[in-house]
């Protein structure tokens, strides 16, 4: 018997006992049952976009709009604020533009990082601010986050990990036109975050109706593999996660293939604010967007679903335009959320590199995890991947690229990050094909985990013990099996003779 297919029985035995308790997770069906719900219809329990001006007239709302602007940041002392913070650290950050809105507004983007403007082997991580214009906390959130950042770099450990290990990358205002306006959507009066393509319905595939912003954020995420973001929005408090639509259009929780690492970075969103896990509208402060009430065309599952970036839609503040006064104190309660969503992409999940085995040369191989119908790219230049995953379960781990024979790692993901290396083989029976081989997981006391090569045949001693192990866990699952069997032949038996 090989050895590799020793494991796999074994493997498979010490999984067998617990699988009838698995729970049958049913991702992406319908799992309550309510009236259609169409977008238009903000009724019941809703993103609260329109309950603060019910009893007003556009002019009205507008004029109140103009008070409460004052203490935020015009357009133009956004743009100067981004290049003072970009002057004052330099060495850690860069600021350039995706874009330009309908007026021909710069869309600034600031880089953090501790070398700004360079491919590596590490993840990135984009926030969107202002994407109505109508909800401007997140310029102000996102530019104090920068600067907190520069200020405590080299002197706090979380803001040291995430500019030494990660990629930040932040847009104060998506909706420049929107915000200067006092409304919701752009210049064109079209909500930007309505205005993707979408899974379930033919809708914004015309690129020349396209809004020049959604154009300029689907460039930015040709040109940047993020591996996860959030967008942050105002009028409830909350963390919506995927799906944001149903197939039907009604209101319906609507899994994503991701569901559960979703809800695990929600979590850490709310978990870590000053009251959003406190929610009585919203368990534990997080949502799925379509149970909440449906979307299209939004931009959270168009990221996910094209580019592989995992996106939190989060809702910091009841009030969709908080008083300036406020500021400070909201500040506060997002501050270690936002840090510690982004610290997530390396303090969790796993994360590796993909080599050939022939030259070493780095390979742009797919992730795929055994069981979640979703996959995601290597990079090009390291063939690094970052694979955000649920703490505190098993995972097969598979490796695949054309022309070589795909290769798998089965893990136990705890609380901390694990590194997975891949060395792939190139193929030597039919072209074109993936072969899955066997996989032989050798774990080790600290959080990194190799793939091993198949063990020789002749290590026929190792065999034994396998076997053997395998017997003795037999034995062990089956003894009252065992036990009732003797019994039976002891009470069924021959009689001994009576002594006379």
């Amino acid at each position: 018997m090989k050895p590799s297919t020793i494991f796999h029985l074994l493997f498979l035995f010490l999984n067998f006992s617990s699988f009838f308790l698995a729970s049958y997770a049913r991702g992406g069906l319908h799992q309550s049952n309510h009236a259609d719900y169409v977008d238009k219809n903000y009724g019941g329990s809703m993103r609260r976009l329109y309950a603060e001006n019910n009893f007003l007239s556009e002019e009205e709302h507008f004029q109140r709009l103009e008070k409460l602007a004052q203490g935020y940041m015009s357009n133009s002392d956004l743009e100067k604020a981004i290049k003072a913070f970009n002057g004052r650290c330099s060495n850690i950050s860069r600021i350039y533009s995706i874009g330009k809105s309908v007026l021909g507004v710069p869309l600034w983007a600031m880089e953090i990082s501790d070398r700004p403007g360079e491919k590596e082997a590490e993840p990135a991580f984009k926030f969107i601010g202002n994407v109505h214009g109508d909800e401007p906390l997140g310029r102000e959130l996102l530019l104090l986050l920068a600067n907190w950042i520069c200020d405590n770099y080299m002197k706090d450990q979380l803001a040291t990990l995430i500019v030494d290990n990660i990629h930040l990358h932040i847009l104060p205002s998506m909706n420049p036109d929107g915000y200067s306006l006092r409304k919701r959507g752009n210049a064109n009066n079209i909500d930007l975050n309505r205005d993707f393509p979408d899974q379930f319905f033919p809708m914004n595939d015309d690129l020349d109706s396209r809004q020049p912003e959604t154009e300029a954020i689907m460039n930015w995420l040709e040109e940047i593999h993020f591996t996860a973001s959030a967008s942050l929005h105002g009028g409830a408090l909350v963390a919506n996660y995927p799906w944001d639509g149903t197939e039907d259009r009604k209101k319906n929780y609507y899994a994503c293939p991701d569901d559960k690492t979703f809800r695990f970075l929600a979590s850490v969103y709310s978990k870590s604010h000053h009251n959003m896990s406190l929610s009585k509208e919203f368990p534990q402060g997080i949502t799925n967007g379509a149970f909440w009430y449906p979307i299209y065309g939004g931009m959270q599952d168009w990221s996910y679903i094209h580019h592989g970036c995992f996106e939190l839609t989060l809702e910091i503040s009841d009030n969709k335009w908080p008083h300036a006064s406020e500021l400070p104190t909201l500040w506060e309660y997002n501050k270690m959320s936002m840090l510690n969503l982004v610290a997530s992409l390396v303090k969790t999940g796993i994360h590796g590199r993909i080599v050939s085995s022939d030259r070493g040369r780095p390979l742009p191989a797919t992730i795929a995890i055994r069981g979640i119908n979703y996959t995601i790219p290597a990079s090009k230049p390291f063939a690094d991947y970052h694979r955000l995953l649920a703490p505190r379960e098993k995972y097969e781990v598979i490796a695949m690229m054309p022309g070589y024979r795909s290769k798998s790692a089965c893990i136990v993901l705890g609380e901390a990050a694990m590194t997975i290396d891949f060395v792939l083989d190139p193929e030597t029976t039919h072209p074109g094909s993936q072969l899955l081989v066997d996989s032989d997981c050798y774990f080790e006391n600290k959080t990194s985990l190799k793939v091993l090569e198949l063990l020789p045949m002749a290590n026929l001693e190792l065999s034994i013990i396998l076997i053997l192990i395998l017997i003795f866990l037999c034995f062990l699952m089956n003894r009252k099996v065992i036990s009732n069997y003797l019994y039976q032949r002891q009470s069924i038996g021959p009689k001994r003779p009576a002594v006379l």
